[in-house]
């Protein structure tokens, strides 16, 4: 079944929830809420990469995550999302055993450390992918950059290896639809693909078109559309979802299972 990772964002500014748990207590509560509806891993994060977010200095970002981290990982795997080196190293310190790269440029710590990684694709940074994303070929373009990325992990040895296409992250709308369309490009390569597409822009705007209505869908009434590009990518063969809905993804790659 289609590995679910659950977000934990604790951060005051993350475009979906942000601030809701920024106190260790309602993080970790939260957390153990996602494991009981089927969660298999808990994705901590303390620095906001939506488009626009401002850096934070990676002693707040240490600050945020390490408690969490420590608090979570006697009961279940924990990934730390992160683009920071000396964020990654403490948080596996901590106990975390897979480090969700935003920046597809952590594979040597990952190695050195002997943990999982996620290379994800993203076109600039956080403050400017949004301005203007272009490419010839997004579909090409992040196929080859992320397989070459995960070819170069296997060589440091890494031995547990996905490739995230990144939704949202540097994509204009087209761009995101024509990922999604062509996922199983990635698929074919033979790396686990692992998807975010939870709750996106890309969804509010996609909803706000079947509703007629002009501005983009609130980002906590993107669940249909969440679900619907999961199960998707999941019979595509998506190895893994990165999901804020726990439960209805969960029933998803039930479902998806059964079918199989």
């Amino acid at each position: 079944m289609t590995t679910i990772l659950g977000v934990l964002n604790v951060t005051p500014d993350s475009f979906s929830d942000g601030g809701r748990y920024l106190d260790t207590a309602a993080a970790i509560a939260h957390a153990k809420a996602m494991l009981d509806q089927g969660a298999d891993i808990i994705d901590v994060g303390g620095e906001s990469t939506r488009p626009g977010a401002t850096p934070v200095d990676h002693r707040i970002e240490l600050d945020r995550v390490v408690p969490v981290i420590e608090a979570l990982s006697p009961v279940t795997r924990v990934a730390v999302d992160t683009r920071h080196e000396e964020v990654a190293r403490a948080a596996v310190a901590a106990g975390a055993t897979i480090i969700n790269d935003v920046g597809a440029s952590l594979a040597p710590v990952a190695a050195d450390l002997g943990v999982g990684w996620i290379a994800m694709h993203m076109q600039g940074d956080p403050g400017s992918m949004q301005r203007n994303p272009r490419y010839d070929d997004v579909v090409a373009e992040v196929t080859e950059f992320l397989s070459e990325k995960a070819a170069a992990a296997r060589d440091l040895g890494v031995e547990e290896i996905w490739i995230d296409p990144g939704f949202g992250f540097g994509k204009s709308l087209d761009h995101n639809l024509q990922l999604l369309a062509h996922i199983d490009a990635l698929v074919d390569t033979g790396w686990p693909v692992a998807i975010g597409t939870s709750r996106k822009s890309m969804l509010g705007q996609l909803i706000a078109r079947s509703d007629g209505a002009d501005q983009q869908t609130p980002a906590d009434d993107r669940l249909v559309g969440s679900v619907t590009t999961a199960t998707y990518a999941m019979l595509q063969g998506v190895a893994m979802i990165r999901v804020h809905d726990v439960k209805a993804a969960k029933q998803a790659a039930t479902v998806v299972a059964g079918e199989r």
